[in-house]
């Protein structure tokens, strides 16, 4: 189905205070990065964030998903989405827990 672009400008939108955030389209879907690491993937208009400790930590009953078939499960934004500053905060703490990619 792909996702929207309108969706991706939106989750933009909602998670600049974390940030430097931007997508990148990737088969018709979108990578999410904050600040130099992929952070997520928006897949068929739904915000599936990488699996780590601190953004568990960050979500009160975590919701797994998976963004492709085959692919391991990621954590649903659900309500995150709806509050910048929750989502800000859930990125950030995600991010906390990423190694830089490697040049």
């Amino acid at each position: 189905m792909g996702t929207s672009s309108e969706t991706a400008a939106f989750v933009l939108e909602q998670a600049a205070s974390a940030g430097d955030v931007s997508v990148r389209r990737m088969f018709g879907e979108y990578a999410l990065y904050l600040d130099g690491k992929v952070v997520g993937l928006i897949c068929d208009d739904v915000l599936f964030l990488k699996d780590t400790e601190g953004a568990r930590a960050r979500i009160d009953a975590p919701e797994t998903g998976s963004p492709f078939p085959g692919a391991k499960p990621y954590l649903l934004a659900g309500a995150a989405l709806d509050d910048p500053e929750d989502l800000a905060a859930l990125l950030r703490a995600l991010w906390d827990d990423l190694l830089m990619p490697k040049p």
